[in-house]
């Protein structure tokens, strides 16, 4: 899914019917503020990746510009090095 970075809003999605597309969007744009504010504080800059790893699945976000936030909500038997490398991969390709 595409987050708006600033609102997390959802610019665009291809959900299941039970993932709940809005509270994620409000989650990964919450979680990747939080965590940018805090690694800037640290001087090592801002996060590339975010990994969340919860009972029920994983959810990972990776920044595709300043804008936009990329979301992926999975199982947590998902290849969480694949997903990286692959929204990496887009991220640089300008989505």
């Amino acid at each position: 899914m595409l987050v708006s970075s600033e609102d997390g809003l959802v610019i665009a999605d291809a959900l299941l019917e039970d993932v709940k597309g809005n509270a994620v969007a409000a989650l990964a744009s919450s979680l990747a503020k939080r965590v940018g504010n805090a690694s800037k504080s640290a001087g090592v800059g801002a996060p590339l990746f975010l990994h969340l790893d919860a009972s029920a699945g994983v959810l990972v976000a990776a920044p595709a510009n300043s804008d936009i936030l990329m979301v992926v909500v999975a199982e947590r038997s998902v290849n969480v090095g694949l997903v990286r490398l692959e929204m990496l991969r887009i991220a640089e390709a300008g989505l």
